[in-house]
């Protein structure tokens, strides 16, 4: 590469990671900054009396992503960890019934037709134009930086943006093909991880249930955090200098509106290019001053932000026979529980929640003849929470979980620690203390979302989970991707 830049990354998130290798690659001197004593970001680990809990990320999906990413430096996942596809996929459990989603299509579709006359056809329907949303969507629109509408500005573009149904909500799709109310759900959670509610997530993102039921939910062996470790061997290999418990206090904009040092608890570091992977709302508001930050503090008041969790890591001296290794508890009210996230935000009077095992498939991760159980309740963001509501919650999913398993797991527990609000707070910076960054709503889509591009530090950029693609592993990979490459290409033409 021509020009050789100092390039100083925050954060070591997957888009922080991503960027931060790409970077290297092109031939930059990259440092990359993380607050915490682990790289990974969310998807840290905490260990303890022989377990070993993955305290972020749990589902792996789209496993495509990964597997482009090795390759760009000529690995792939199995270089890394073994991937293990589940069957089941996951287990749901209804107020009057419990569902295994198989693996198998052929399977799936048989479970439709059981549950609903008629509704294995509208399955197979459904499911190929979400392949259509999926692929499209994988091609044209994700690796765009969103930078400005003449982006979208081309013909072909604007008619698949129809066929994909970005103006219409996914609710709407689903509930006009399927009526049994257990279908409907199964079809509408993955918008969960999202961070909206059915209603107000464009149908394009049925492209979710392609990636869920035909892709696959996969596992790979040794715990989540395995991914994070291959990221982190890959940014080292490519020369990328790590250095973790160093939280950045300031970015200082010389007069040219250049950010030229990154100052931290640890010492000053010069740049040419500054990545910011931390939490975005935190960058502008926290680490430069007022002339250079794109939004106000009211701008992000009106943001819609995925919801903030309650976690619980647990360590259970006993098997747990009757869960899969995903489990969903889909017995309480659905849409009173969303309400209480968006609507009115409030502790949720009968959540619903989620609770997985992986130690039914990896033996590593809890002592032998013992389980690891996460359990995570999506709750409103930026509400106040303490030991005393943590623990009425975690009293509340026990007492369903020993109901719908007929297992005793109250008095089995010998490992115990909560994760919620206050926790993402502090140690990620995360604005209002959301779990997974700003919903995808139709309004906070693409070019609507917070900009990759900083408008007021010409050589700052930003990535994760609050801009350009959106929440989740594979799209923080694919956010560090699209700023990398968005880089190289402002430095061929010297505008960097």
């Amino acid at each position: 590469m021509g020009t050789k830049k100092n390039a100083v990354v925050i954060g070591s998130g997957f888009a922080g990671l991503s960027a931060a290798a790409l970077l290297a690659q092109q031939g930059h001197n990259v440092t990359l900054l993380e607050k915490n004593s682990q790289a990974g970001g969310r998807a840290r680990t905490w260990q303890q009396n022989g377990f070993t809990f993955d305290m972020g990320p749990s589902w792996y999906w789209m496993p495509e992503v990964f597997e482009q990413y090795y390759n760009l430096f000529g690995n792939t996942a199995s270089n890394f960890y073994q991937l293990q596809r589940l069957d089941p996929s996951y287990k749901i459990f209804y107020p009057n019934q419990d569902i295994d989603v198989p693996a198998s299509y052929t399977e799936l579709i048989a479970l439709f037709e059981k549950n609903e006359q008629g509704s294995g056809e509208k399955l197979e329907e459904f499911l190929a134009d979400a392949r259509y949303k999926y692929e499209t969507a994988m091609s044209d629109f994700v690796f765009r930086v969103s930078d400005s509408v003449t982006e979208f500005l081309d013909l072909n573009l604007l008619v698949q943006a129809f066929k994909l149904k970005l103006f219409s909500s996914i609710r709407s799709e689903v509930r006009e093909k399927f009526k049994n109310p257990a279908l409907v759900s199964l079809l509408e959670f993955p918008v969960l991880f999202l961070g909206s509610t059915p209603s107000n997530t464009p149908a394009m993102y049925s492209m979710m249930n392609y990636a869920d039921l035909v892709l696959g939910t996969w596992y790979p062996m040794g715990g989540m955090h395995k991914i994070a470790e291959a990221f982190v061997t890959i940014a080292k290999q490519q020369g990328v200098k790590l250095i973790l418990n160093c939280e950045v206090k300031r970015i200082e904009v010389d007069g040219k509106g250049l950010a030229k040092l990154v100052h931290t608890n640890l010492g000053t570091y010069p740049a040419d290019i500054v990545v910011a992977g931390s939490d975005y709302h935190h960058t502008e508001q926290q680490l430069l001053d007022k002339p250079y930050r794109q939004y106000s503090e009211q701008y992000w008041n009106k943001r819609t932000m995925s919801p903030s969790s309650l976690l619980y890591y647990i360590g259970i001296n006993k098997r747990l026979p009757n869960l899969l290794h995903h489990n969903l508890f889909f017995d309480a009210d659905f849409e009173q529980h969303a309400n209480e996230i968006y609507d009115t935000p409030r502790w949720p009077s009968n959540p619903l929640f989620y609770a997985c095992v992986p130690s039914i498939t990896d033996a590593t991760v809890a002592p032998q003849g013992m389980e690891n159980l996460f359990l995570l309740m999506p709750l409103a963001p930026g509400l106040p929470d303490s030991e005393q509501i943590r623990e009425d919650y975690f009293n509340k999913m026990i007492t369903r979980l020993e109901a719908k398993t007929g297992e005793h797991i109250r008095n089995n527990i010998v490992v115990k620690r909560s994760y919620c609000v206050s926790d993402f707070e502090r140690d990620y910076n995360s604005y209002k203390g959301n779990a997974y960054g700003l919903a995808n709503t139709l309004a906070q889509t693409a070019i609507l979302k917070p900009k990759m591009i900083s408008a007021k530090v010409k050589n700052l950029f930003y990535v994760g989970q609050l801009t350009v693609p959106g929440p989740g592993m594979p799209p923080a990979i694919i956010s560090g991707r699209i700023a990398a490459a968005e880089i190289a290409k402002r430095i061929s033409k010297n505008q960097l």
